[in-house]
């Protein structure tokens, strides 16, 4: 398989920030910010992989500044890391008044997708490799990333397994 560059799996959505898509303090609710970053890095992660893909973790989801209604995000995200059948997707949202043309990063996150084939089993990917220097500083760092994720996964099924399904009072 061959491996392919960190730009080959770029996705960009730009969207309007509408009065449905807001809260009471006329930002965006977060949650549908978080529905555009999955969107834009599970095409990132498909082009990478040329796979179907899952969305098996969101790392991080940090929110810098707010979103206004009127506003546009611009959502960028690309394919920074690879595993054997697991790709890192680090994606940045750029917030623009279109009035004024003022724009800031407003929020970072990473994911990491899983490449599935058509029986739903993961399947492997090629190899990323960097080009820039902020993508070479996303790929070294990223196994430190990967680390956190295993453990944070691992609490994660431990914390599952002590609450289970069913909540004290209801037994």
């Amino acid at each position: 398989m061959e491996s392919k560059s960190c730009r080959n799996s770029l996705a960009v959505k730009t969207s309007h920030v509408l009065p449905p898509d807001t809260n009471n303090h006329g930002t965006l609710f977060g949650g549908k910010l978080m529905a555009h970053i999955d969107d834009v890095s599970a095409i990132a992660a498909v082009r990478h992989a040329r796979k179907l893909v899952v969305t098996a973790s969101t790392d991080s989801v940090d929110f810098l500044e707010p979103v206004r209604e009127g506003d546009s995000v611009c959502v960028e995200a690309f394919v920074t890391w690879t595993h054997t059948t697991s790709m890192e997707v680090f994606a940045k949202v750029v917030t623009e008044n279109l009035l004024t043309g003022e724009r800031k990063v407003c929020t970072t996150a990473f994911s990491t997708f899983v490449a599935i084939d058509e029986d739903g089993k993961p399947t492997a990917v090629p190899e990323v490799y960097p080009e820039t220097d902020q993508e070479k500083e996303l790929h070294r760092s990223a196994p430190e990333r990967a680390e956190q994720r295993k453990q944070r996964r691992k609490n994660s099924k431990e914390m599952a397994a002590t609450f289970g399904t069913v909540y004290p009072w209801n037994e």
